[in-house]
């Protein structure tokens, strides 16, 4: 297992310290590998929600090269857009 350290201002050490002490975890380290899982575990199901709404979503009647012109187009707009 990798070591990592961490610096936090007073009160998230307070705030991580009384999670810790709530019984609710072994030490700082458990707390925070709960947060990360948790995390993950957001982003799947976000991830497998939009995967879900664009298969349900059907079969575009739109060809592929108009759909990429389109994220181009969006690309651009936002100033992302590389050659």
């Amino acid at each position: 297992m990798a070591t990592l350290s961490v610096s936090l201002p007073d009160r998230m050490k307070e705030y991580v310290d009384a999670q810790v002490e709530g019984g609710d975890f072994v030490d700082p380290g458990d707390y925070l590998r709960d947060l990360i899982r948790r995390d993950q575990e957001q982003r799947l199901d976000e991830l497998r929600r939009v995967v879900a709404e664009a298969r349900a979503s059907g079969v575009s009647p739109r060809t592929t090269d108009e759909i990429f012109a389109e994220a181009v187009e969006i690309a651009r707009a936002r100033g992302t857009y590389r050659e």
